[in-house]
């Protein structure tokens, strides 16, 4: 029974059970994302990148010059990287779009379903989970918007939800780092504090627009009061990993704003881009129509017999130039393709990741590390350390507007998290001014829109960018209101005990509570209050009364100032643990047996081949051996 047991887990457990057993049960309270507990080490200091190597002054000239060309080695082979991290990132994107971009184009197309401001919500957050881009799924909503299809009001909920939807790339990303606690307890708190300050402030923003209209009201007093001219749209990153990204895949993004503006040809075609110089003439023809009503005006109707002809512009369409990239004449579907596209994207990007991640914890050591540390979590001196938060928004803002992208920006630093170069009260302002940064990104793409629907768009665009500026009104300049650290520090302590929870979080929260509200909300607005009602109240109850046995004890009742009183089950996650690791023992004996089992099926077959008998015995021998080694291990 030895092959059965865990060494590193099962241990931790049995101590934190010893541990709980004198001091209470703390932890089994969701308590745990408000506060921690006071007496134990801060798990939240970041750790000393210990240099182990020779010092500087100790080495001689032929050392100094092979540490010097090794690190610049190691400083291009990062931003190489970095390179293939970001294009990775763009690819990931492409492949979402081509399994499950038609499916959002539909999804947009009820609108008696997206006038309900929590269904918008649920959609822009799934929208933008299938396509895994806020650009693109944003870009859909200006389409219907400029086409008539959508009004302005109703996009704002859609743009809400999008905001959350990009949020779960750099959570995935943080998954990465599930192998070491303390690194994943860092690197998780540092992806969740993105998601918690999007849900916390749709959740004030959200009932506050429904009531008043402010975001709608205020953008569209600023369209109206600036003369703003139509311009261009600048290609900043793009232009340097678009040479590799173009030569994979390129796609066809306006089939998924004719799909959802309802084109009903669109559906047939293709998002995987073939030709990439075309030339459309148009010219106007006699056409016979079947009646004088069907005339493009009365001047260009004219008889001839039982015949009635008008004047029409025909449009025809010239393919030039092919496209230059791997899938072009592949007989494939868009599924396949994406499917082929995510597993090696995620596979590419997962390599990168780690790689990323064990070259910055060898490069990052001693003084290079003590100095990039201070210059990113040092505030300014009495009285200016409040302005260090507000430069580290622009800072994210900018890095982001350069690289045309929160994800990448925010994936980037979660790492950098997770190692302790980067504390979580600087990733914070980071996140938050990374949110803006991708804002911007919009509103110039918007201002490249043609005059006719540049308002429209340009109005969307701001709509985005004053929600997430009010945001940070809310959740921001206020220490006290810095919600979004303490939940992510509580959601980072579970993470690191139970990592497991972080898949559950993931699920549910990107997944099982959308789908939720969204069934809801197609059932009609009294089902969705009447299931939604209790169920808040009930969360708000749970959380004054944790908040109370902590702060206030006195004041509850003797039977409320624990959880004790209901099964452990429903308080604690520790039951939970024990059949999760029952579970994954029971998967891996059954992997392990079902791998012994084939290695005897194919020996058998192999030893049915020999004609030479003394061979078969060896063969035999040998098998025997190697079964009796696994059974070991």
């Amino acid at each position: 029974m030895d092959a059965l047991k865990i060494p590193g887990p099962v241990e931790d457990h049995n101590e934190k059970n010893e541990s709980k057993e004198n001091k209470g049960s703390p932890a089994h309270s969701t308590l745990a994302l408000i506060d921690g507990d006071p007496d134990e080490a801060d798990p939240w200091d970041l750790p000393e990148l210990q240099d182990t190597g020779v010092p500087w002054s100790e080495l001689d000239t032929r050392g100094k010059v092979l540490r010097v060309v090794v690190s610049v080695v190691k400083l291009v082979v990062l931003l190489g990287l970095l390179y293939m991290f970001i294009c990775s990132l763009d690819i990931l994107s492409s492949a979402f779009q081509l399994v499950g971009g038609k499916a959002a184009g539909d999804i947009f197309q009820d609108n008696a379903v997206l006038s309900n401001p929590l269904a918008g919500l649920v959609i822009g957050v799934l929208v933008t989970l299938l396509v895994q881009s806020s650009s693109t799924s944003s870009s859909i909503v200006v389409s219907m918007v400029s086409s008539g299809l959508l009004t302005v009001q109703l996009a704002v909920p859609i743009i809400m939800g999008t905001n959350i939807g990009t949020s779960v790339t750099n959570t995935l990303v943080a998954m990465t780092q599930a192998g070491d606690r303390s690194v994943f307890r860092r690197a998780f708190a540092g992806a969740t504090v993105h998601d918690f300050f999007n849900w916390l402030s749709v959740l004030v923003l959200l009932p506050l627009e429904v009531a008043t209209g402010y975001l709608y009201v205020v953008t569209k007093l600023i369209i109206d009061s600036f003369q703003i001219q139509s311009g261009e749209a600048p290609d900043l990153l793009n232009v340097i990993t678009d040479v590799l990204t173009d030569s994979i895949i390129q796609l066809d993004k306006s089939v998924l704003s004719e799909i959802a503006t309802g084109d009903p040809a669109a559906r047939n075609k293709s998002l995987i881009k073939k030709w990439c110089q075309t030339y459309t003439n148009t010219s106007t023809v006699n056409v016979t129509v079947p009646g004088p009503e069907n005339c493009t005006s009365p001047e260009m109707c004219w008889f001839d017999g039982n015949y009635t002809f008008t004047l029409k512009n025909i449009s025809q369409t010239y393919n030039i130039k092919k496209c230059e990239h791997l899938f072009v004449d592949v007989n494939l579907s868009d599924l396949v393709v994406g499917l082929i596209l995510l597993a090696l994207s995620l596979l590419v990007l997962c390599s990168c990741l780690l790689l990323i991640v064990k070259l910055l914890n060898s490069m990052l050591k001693g003084q290079v590390a003590s100095v990039i540390k201070k210059i990113l979590n040092t505030d300014f001196p009495f009285p200016f350390g409040w302005v260090t938060g507000y430069i580290a928004i622009l800072v994210g803002a900018g890095m982001t507007f350069i690289v045309q992208s929160s994800s990448v920006f925010t994936s980037a630093i979660t790492p950098l998290v997770g190692i302790g170069v980067i504390s979580i009260q600087r990733a914070y302002p980071l996140s938050l001014g990374s949110n803006i940064g991708t804002t911007t990104t919009a509103i110039l793409a918007a201002m490249a829109s043609p005059g006719d629907t540049l308002g429209n768009a340009l109005q969307i665009a701001l709509v985005h960018f004053l929600f997430n500026i009010s945001g940070i009104i809310l959740w921001y300049p206020i220490p006290f209101t810095r919600l979004p650290i303490r939940l992510a520090k509580g959601l980072g302590n579970i993470t690191a005990s139970y990592r497991w929870f972080a898949g559950v979080y993931i699920i549910f929260c990107f997944f099982l509570l959308p789908l939720l509200v969204f069934s809801l909300s197609l059932a009609g607005w009294q089902v969705l209050v009447g299931v939604a009602c209790p169920l808040l109240a009930l969360l708000i109850a749970i959380i004054v009364v944790n908040v109370l046995q902590k702060r206030k004890p006195g004041c509850l009742p003797a039977k409320l100032r624990s959880w004790d009183f209901l099964p452990l089950w429903a308080h604690s996650l520790e039951p939970w643990d024990k059949v999760v690791g029952v579970i994954a023992v029971k998967c891996c004996c059954c992997c392990k047996c079902c791998h012994i089992d084939n290695d005897k099926q194919r020996d058998h077959k192999q030893i049915e081949v020999y004609d030479n008998p003394a061979m078969c015995e060896e063969k035999v021998v040998d098998n025997d051996i190697n079964i009796l080694k696994m059974t070991k291990l």
